[in-house]
């Protein structure tokens, strides 16, 4: 399929935007539902900073780092989508469709809608959204196809066909003797 990256890209989106109306359509911020016991709740928070709430109340600064990254993706996957690195191309369609996601709502509401609440033990994970787990696969699976790209090139690399025996160092006794 011709451009499938974008179209990845339009998925991410679109749930992302779908869930985000559903759930802050049906809940007041703060509430929960539990889905599986105290580990995973749908948990209706919004967000005006970024990962962790970081940078609280920099909406401006927020809406043109996202535009900048969704340019910067553009381009990158215009100039490499003949790469044959469908991997990568997937990853980055990822990534720029919760680019995107965030983006919206950063862009319409001044905060991202975040419900998704994972709970450890004594530790909660930060409450995120379909946009972020585009974002996060995507990294991972860039990570990945980096891997397998090195490994790839090591393999094509001049002289790899080549079996080279190596000799065994020799040791003179006077240098093993000195050890004992």
């Amino acid at each position: 399929m011709k451009n499938y990256y974008y179209w990845v890209a339009l998925v991410v989106l679109v749930l992302d935007q779908i869930t985000k109306r559903i759930v802050s359509g049906g809940m007041e911020v703060g509430d929960q539902i539990s889905v599986i016991g105290e580990f995973f709740k749908i948990h209706l928070y919004k967000n005006n900073g970024a990962a962790f709430s970081i940078l609280p109340n920099q909406r401006l600064f927020f809406i043109v780092m996202t535009i900048a990254v969704v340019i910067g993706i553009i381009w990158y996957i215009r100039k490499n989508r003949s790469s044959g690195r469908a991997l990568l191309m997937v990853s980055l369609g990822l990534i720029l469709g919760g680019a995107i996601g965030n983006l919206v709502d950063r862009a319409l509401y001044g905060e991202v809608v975040d419900f998704f609440k994972l709970t450890f033990g004594s530790y909660i994970f930060p409450i995120f959204n379909i946009a972020d787990i585009g974002i996060t696969i995507g990294v991972v699976l860039i990570l990945l196809d980096t891997m397998l790209d090195a490994k790839n090139q090591r393999a094509k690399a001049p002289g790899n066909g080549d079996i080279q025996r190596r000799q065994p160092i020799e040791r003179s006794s006077a240098v093993v003797s000195g050890f004992r």
